[in-house]
């Protein structure tokens, strides 16, 4: 029975929209009170007397183990997570809009709430149409460019789909743990009821807000000398450029995100990378201070970095991005099939699903004298890619992989050619300029070589292809058949680079 009353104590206390969170000489005003009620529909609690509870996987454990972790707010979130009495926790992470796709450097965060959806936690993706305007001082050292509206809808609408997309996808190949039901909170564009978790914009509260609602009932708790000390800022206050009060106060906005949340949807825990403890904090602090109750949590894990500190997901062309729209699950792939021995086992630990007895034998391999370059790598890239792209794009990227790699004797068809042209570069050429045409004379008039000189190097040294098939004579022409359906040429130099001739 002492159990029984506690998990209905529990359970009452996480309830969203509970009005007895505010002591009455907190209130809020009636009209901000109003901006703060909407409720998602919440499943009844399990009669948890009436059946045996399954093991409840600790996700505070496993996200340590695999090095997922950097900091959390309290100890205590280790405990709340697996307790039977507790319901599920909603656990919250934010991405802003600054481009139409998320990059590696956001996939992070997607796989710890992925984290926290198989161990039975709901999840949920907040997307920052209204922070997006502001933008995040931390771990930057200058102010972001400002974005109009229009750019600003787009990339909310363009990264709510991948991420809804990526996580959907993910979350209907698990299983179901903790008694977590099936009608989770859903997102209104969802189609399918099974295994969903909600995406949210921001911007859908504070389209309402007026600023002195704001100042009056959120920003009276805020210390100025608190959000002064915060990492982010002090670093900016120490720059050349220093940093704006609109920058400032970012800190205040994620914070009221927490908050809101956890009032209105029962939302307790928020992740985010390193450099966004002070964000989390400041909404750890909002609901202790205005509600006046524990129970608010913030897990933090380390950021994307490279074994020599560099960022990982960047490339000699830019951002690692998750949309196939901007960059093909080809290429995506390929970015993974290169990461260095040093970093790839921990890689797979954070990046993947694969248990750390799998992962230890693949280290295990790489040590071995009979061990084939590349291997593990080719894991790693196969998991990613599955993750992000789904069963379909680690397809296509393998096709592509297959039928792209200097001297395959797969038969070149033009939408493999077609599908990495984006990725690569490309110009075009009218089709009586190449044909009878010197590979030499193409290779400098396409641009793909800086000249014939060392074109003939290329082919001296046994490293020039062209469609995949090794160029070993100086006076190969370009004949009617090496053309792909009439269209298509491809040329490499050694393994990576690539140029798609378009014909015209």
């Amino acid at each position: 029975m002492a159990v029984a009353a506690a998990a209905a104590a529990m359970t009452a206390l996480l309830r969203p929209s509970t009005t007895h969170f505010l002591n009455p000489r907190h209130r809020l005003s009636p009209r901000f009170s109003r901006l703060c009620s909407f409720s998602l529909r919440s499943s009844p609690p399990q009669n948890l007397e009436a059946q045996p509870q399954p093991a409840i996987p600790n996700v505070v454990d496993i996200l340590r183990e695999r090095g997922l972790v950097e900091s959390i707010t309290s100890d205590n979130l280790r405990s709340v997570c697996t307790n039977p009495n507790n319901i599920p926790l909603k656990v919250y992470c934010g991405f802003d809009p600054t481009a139409e796709s998320l990059h590696v450097g956001n996939l992070i965060g997607i796989i710890v709430l992925a984290w926290f959806r198989r161990s039975g936690h709901k999840t949920v993706a907040l997307i920052g149409g209204a922070t997006g305007r502001v933008g995040d001082p931390s771990g930057k050292s200058l102010e972001r460019p400002e974005l109009d509206v229009e750019t600003i809808e787009k990339n909310c609408a363009e990264i709510r789909a991948l991420v809804h997309r990526i996580l959907h996808r993910a979350n209907t190949n698990i299983e179901l743990k903790m008694g977590c039901p099936k009608d989770e909170i859903l997102n209104s564009d969802c189609k399918d009821s099974d295994n969903c978790f909600l995406v949210v914009d921001n911007f859908d509260w504070y389209k309402e807000i007026t600023l002195l609602d704001f100042l009056r009932e959120v920003g009276r708790y805020a210390r100025v000398g608190t959000m002064m000390a915060k990492e982010s800022v002090k670093k900016r206050l120490m720059s050349e450029e220093g940093i704006s009060y609109t920058e400032f106060t970012y800190q205040l906005l994620q914070g009221y995100d927490f908050f809101y949340m956890f009032k209105n949807m029962g939302v307790n825990v928020q992740i985010g990378g390193s450099d966004q403890w002070g964000n989390i904090t400041a909404g750890t602090e909002l609901i202790r201070k205005i509600l006046q109750v524990e129970g608010a949590y913030g897990l933090t894990f380390p950021l994307l970095l490279k074994s020599d500190g560099s960022k990982f997901g960047k490339s000699e062309g830019g951002a690692i991005w998750l949309s196939p729209a901007m960059l093909s699950p080809y290429k995506f792939y390929q970015y993974f099939i290169s990461v260095p021995d040093v970093d790839v086992v921990r890689f797979l630990k954070i990046l993947t699903f694969l248990n750390l007895e799998e992962i230890q034998e693949l280290e295990e391999a790489m040590k071995k004298p009979d061990y084939v370059p590349n291997t593990t790598q080719k894991r790693l890239a196969e998991e990613v890619t599955r993750f992000v792209h789904g069963e379909e794009g680690l397809a296509e990227a393998v096709k592509a992989t297959k039928a792209l790699k200097p001297g395959s004797e797969t038969e070149l068809d033009p939408e493999t050619i077609e599908g990495i042209a984006k990725d690569v570069p490309s110009c075009c050429l009218p089709y009586d300029q190449v044909l009878n045409s010197l590979l030499v004379e193409i290779s400098v008039t396409s641009g793909f070589l800086a000249s014939k000189s060392a074109a003939r190097r290329l082919i001296k040294q046994g490293g020039f292809y062209l469609n995949n098939k090794r160029v070993d004579n100086e006076g190969r022409m370009i004949e009617e058949f090496d053309i792909v359906s009439g269209k298509l040429l491809l040329l490499s130099a050694g393994k990576k680079n690539k140029m798609v001739i378009k014909i015209s």
